[in-house]
Parts: C-alpha cells; sequence; structure tokens
C-alpha cells in the first residue's frame, strides 16, 4: 500500500477555488483502480493549508494515475508545498 500525504499552501483569497477546481481530480482518483481513499480539503486551523491524503493498493496505481499533475492555473497558485509518498508494509484497524 502507499499513502501520499502532506499539505499545499496558496494564498488564503484563493483557496476555496483551488478546492473547487480539484473535484474533478478527486472524483477521477476515487474511480481510478487501486484507489482506497483520496481527499484534499481545507484545513481547520490554516486560512492558506490544504491537505492532501491519498491511499493506493500499489505503486504502480499511483504511477497509472498521476498524469503530470496539477494545471497551470493551480500551479500558479501553489505557494509551497510539502507532500510525500509512503511505502506501507502492514496496517492495523483503529475501529
Amino acid at each position: 500500500m502507499v499513502i501520499v500525504a502532506g499539505h499545499l499552501v496558496v494564498d488564503p483569497e484563493v483557496r476555496d477555488a483551488y478546492l473547487t477546481g480539484c473535484v474533478d481530480v478527486v472524483r477521477q482518483a476515487r474511480r481510478a483502480d487501486g484507489c482506497l481513499d483520496f481527499s484534499i480539503a481545507a484545513d481547520l486551523l490554516d486560512a492558506g493549508r490544504i491537505n492532501v491524503f491519498e491511499r493506493w493498493e500499489s505503486q504502480a496505481a499511483v504511477d497509472a494515475f498521476r498524469g503530470s499533475g496539477p494545471g497551470g492555473e493551480q500551479s500558479a497558485a501553489i505557494r509551497s508545498a510539502s507532500v510525500a509518498e509512503h511505502d506501507v508494509s502492514a496496517t492495523r484497524s483503529l475501529t
């Protein structure tokens, strides 16, 4: 399993528009083969932060979905980013 997690920073006044522009990407990801979970969401405390969380069955599934990344307008809106892929060898359910 692969987890992609981290955050993006955008100007607070464009965060809502950025997230609206991600709706189709989230929809496509959740339908993609090997996607277990995919979320891009506003941070509750920081008005310019967008939290990213993805869970995939394999690296091959991540690679097949990725493509070229955010479009030009979205890329221009990102001021900084800290997102990483994590290979997971075991999981434990907390529920």
